[in-house]
């Protein structure tokens, strides 16, 4: 398994995981749409912040469920735990080194109607999971 590598734009935070990328999740919900963040989920266990946690702020917003967290010094969103499973985390696979985007596969989320864009998303998952 290749260790996956990112940071911030000024580098104060760093961080890492241990999952493959096959594949990008884009939303079109209000804060992702205007960061243009493409996503990654990646389980807690896999998941590493290296250096810079002083560092992070939070953002929450709606329900207040998810946690957006961002570089205080140069506001770079890195990585968030998700409303739909505010356990795991997703990345932001532009703060990923060596990651040719053009190359994935997007997967659209349509954020803007949350509520039933991921409970399909939740049946989709599970009917991959069921042989």
């Amino acid at each position: 398994m290749q260790t996956r590598n990112g940071s911030c734009h000024c580098g104060n935070i760093t961080f890492e995981f241990d999952t493959p990328v096959t594949g990008i999740l884009e939303c079109n919900c209000s804060i992702c749409h205007r960061k243009g963040a493409l996503w990654h989920a990646v389980g807690n266990e896999q998941f590493r912040i290296v250096s810079g946690e002083a560092s992070l702020t939070t953002y929450q917003f709606g329900t207040r469920t998810a946690k957006h967290f961002f570089c205080s010094q140069c506001g770079t969103s890195t990585f968030s735990n998700p409303r739909i499973a505010p356990h795991m985390w997703v990345v932001n696979l532009r703060c990923v080194d060596d990651i040719d985007l053009a190359a994935l596969p997007r997967q659209q989320f349509d954020g803007r109607n949350w509520e039933e864009a991921a409970r399909q998303l939740m049946t989709n998952r599970q009917a991959q999971r069921t042989p």
